[in-house]
């Protein structure tokens, strides 16, 4: 398994976790599954604290599905390494 698919596995399993949508698509918008913005805001932490990194309020739209959310922490982690 790649660290991409890895990171991806994880990240459904924190956006599973928080809506209860058991199959999440990778390019489907939280918004588009019924998500509203304390739970958006819940995956953001979660992803925050998993990962020990901050995500700034003007990156939220990054986290608005579940592949641009794979993107944004890659990089946040690799900035780091």
């Amino acid at each position: 398994m790649t660290d991409t698919a890895k990171l991806v596995g994880e990240l459904r399993a924190i956006f599973t976790e928080i809506t209860e949508i058991d199959d999440i698509p990778s390019d489907k918008s939280l918004k588009d599954l019924g998500v509203d913005s304390m739970m958006a805001l819940e995956i953001v932490t979660a992803i925050e604290k998993k990962y020990a990194i901050k995500i700034e309020e003007s990156e939220l739209n990054q986290v608005a599905t579940l592949d641009k959310a794979a993107v944004l922490v890659a990089g946040k982690l690799a900035s780091r390494a």
